[in-house]
Formats: structure tokens, sequence, C-alpha cells
């Protein structure tokens, strides 16, 4: 088990035992410093009954269990990383210590925000538009709204960049060193907004984007899981001295106590204008 350096500085580390104290300093470590972390280990809103909740499309109607049950083993990858995270962060004990994030992201006691995106960028021919790779991008810079998002990607496709401490974009690679031989990419993790609000910056929500790859264009395909809070779930510090101890950021001053689903709204409204809309779309 350890923590190795990628391409773009973003540690690759073993998760595979969920309880050990080193993986969960490693993670609260990397995700402070880089808001990202490499680990092994369309929109779909949250299923109910393995049923989803909303049309699918024909290609997928037939697929409508594999689905449901990718999702919750996207959820379940979540419970174990912020577990990994309260003891990182040395939750009190007394207010559920290892289970203080999980308990609040337990789809038996409510509904949230948690959604699976299957995203498709299309191919463009390079020489036959007017692309200009130095402006245009596939997406925008952006952050993401949640607790965590898992992103899968498929081993040739590059093209996700964050935006450095220093304000320049670094290209994150989709096999970073010593995950060459694995046979499929490792699982690409970062930080969301609501979790920094929630650890009062302590953990970094990073600006990234989407580019085309330079020389060529190919159909970029991935599967992100963004990880929400339950709806209800009033979103206070964390109770950790590394984090009580820290200053509100300025998004955070004078605010007073928001619910999960009551901070992705407003963060909806301040990206989308969201309230005047019937059926936003979440992240």
């Amino acid at each position: 088990m350890g923590a190795k350096r990628s391409n773009g500085s973003i540690p690759v580390i073993d998760i595979s035992e969920v309880s050990a104290a080193d993986a969960a300093d490693q993670l609260v470590d990397a995700v402070a410093r880089y808001g990202f972390v490499f680990v092994r280990a369309m929109n779909f809103g949250e299923f109910s009954n393995g049923k989803a909740q909303q049309p699918l499309p024909s290609s997928l109607a037939s697929h409508e269990a594999e689905l449901n049950h990718f999702g919750v083993l996207c959820h379940e990858l979540c419970i174990n990383l912020l577990r990994l995270l309260a003891v990182g962060l040395k939750v009190d004990l007394s207010e559920g210590g290892k289970d203080w994030f999980s308990s609040r992201h337990d789809p038996s006691q409510g509904p949230s925000g948690s959604i699976l995106r299957l995203l498709h960028y299309p191919a463009i021919e390079m020489d036959k538009s007017d692309l200009d790779t130095s402006v245009d991008i596939r997406a925008g810079a952006h952050s993401d709204y949640g607790s965590l998002t898992l992103l899968f990607q498929r081993a040739s496709q590059s093209g996700l960049e964050i935006l450095t401490p220093n304000l320049s974009w670094s290209p994150v690679p989709v096999h970073p060193p010593s995950t060459e031989d694995d046979p499929f990419p490792p699982i690409l993790v970062n930080v969301g907004d609501l979790m920094q609000f929630w650890t009062n910056g302590l953990l970094r929500s990073t600006v990234h984007r989407v580019v085309f790859p330079e020389g060529k264009s190919e159909d970029r395909y991935s599967i992100a899981y963004f990880c929400h809070p339950l709806d209800y779930i009033e979103i206070k510090a964390v109770p950790s001295a590394m984090i009580c101890d820290r200053k509100m950021d300025n998004s955070q001053q004078g605010m007073e106590t928001v619910t999960a689903e009551g901070y992705l709204r407003k963060r909806l409204a301040e990206t989308y204008g969201w309230g005047k809309q019937q059926s936003p779309a979440r992240d």
C-alpha cells in the first residue's frame, strides 16, 4: 500500500484495505493538496427498487439492471472513500467517527442529488472544421457540486485538465505511472464544492475542463458518478479539530445553515439561473 505520484502530481492510492489508517491519511493529504486522486479499486438519478425514475433511451432500456448495479457499486466505493476521509480527518468518535460522512450518504434514509452520467464527446474532423484547439474545448472550466465524483475513462482517451494553484492548466494522465500494466485505468476521484464547504476549505474542489487532444480527434467516452449527501442533511463544519480550527472561506461568510438540497439549489441557481426551470440537470 502507498501513494505514488503521477505525471500531474496526482497520487495513486491503493484503498484495498479500507480501515487502514495510512491509506486514510494519504487520501486526506491528496484531496487537501490537489482536490483529485486516482484510486484502484446521460444522467441517471437514483434508482428506486432497481428501476430508473426517468425514461431510458431505447439503446439503454434493456440494460436497466446493469445500470442500477453499476450505480450501486459506485455508491459503495464512495462510502468506502468517505469512511477513509473521516478516519483521516480524525472525526470525533462521539459524533460518529469513521461513519460521520457515510451515515449522511445512506440511500436507505431518503433521496439525494446523486447522479450517474454517461458522457460522449463526438469526434471532429480536424482538417474540415474551423476548430482551434487553443481556444475551443469539449467541456468548459467548472467544479463539481457534491461530495465526491468518480470518473471512469477509456485507456486511450485523454483530454482532462485541472487548474493548478498557479492558475495554469495541467493534463491528467489516464494511465498514471505504476498503473500502465493494469487492465483498466484507475478510477479518478475528485472532491466537490459541497465537501470543500463542509471542511472549511481543507479539502479542495478543483476546477477542471476537457480539451481536444493535440493533432487528432476521436470520440471520447467516459462515465461519471456524482455522490451527494441526503437532501435533508444540514451542512455544518465536520466535527474534527483539523477543520474546526480553520476559518470559513468567503463563500461561507454570513451564510445561514443550509441543507444539502438547499446547497445544490443555490449552486444551480448561481450557474444556470435555476429556479426558473422545471427540470434542471444536476451537476
